[in-house]
């Protein structure tokens, strides 16, 4: 059976010549990896680190997203109900994001993403500042503050 141009491990390039590319399926630690991204952050320290801050902010941004009010009593239903919608797709998009990062297998992404989400939730989630939930305020979860 001719198995042609199929490879295991890597790519065939226009030249002919193989590209290892390895996907990692156990965590490991180092900063030579693929993050969201085919060649980023790569083997180049400074882009890890920018990688790991911005899985760390999109942790962040998951929890504020999550415990955050933006939508007012005196909105009208409908369209409080839309942008409620958008505002909830938006948190879904950056948690799944967030978990292909984790995905990584990276125990550094781990770490920032789980750091990110417990610095998130201790600034917005009220437990920081004290703030008491208003039960007279119109309003359906994720988006209570």
């Amino acid at each position: 059976m001719d198995m042609g141009a199929h490879s295991h491990g890597g790519d065939m390039s226009m030249g002919g010549s193989m590209k290892k590319s390895y996907t990692h399926m156990t965590f490991f630690w180092g900063k030579n990896s693929e993050i969201l991204f085919q060649g980023w952050p790569g083997t180049r320290g400074g882009m890890y680190a920018l990688a790991l801050i911005f899985v760390f902010v999109m942790g962040i941004l998951v929890e504020w997203l999550s415990h955050c009010r933006l939508i007012k009593e005196r909105w009208p239903r409908l369209p409080a109900g839309i942008f409620q919608t958008a505002l909830h797709a938006v948190r879904v998009g950056i948690a799944y994001l967030l978990m292909l990062a984790v995905m990584s297998f990276n125990v550094g992404v781990l770490i920032v993403a789980i750091a990110g989400h417990a610095l998130g939730f201790l600034l917005f989630s009220g437990a920081l500042f004290g703030k008491k939930a208003d039960e007279n305020v119109r309003d359906l979860p994720p988006m209570k503050c």
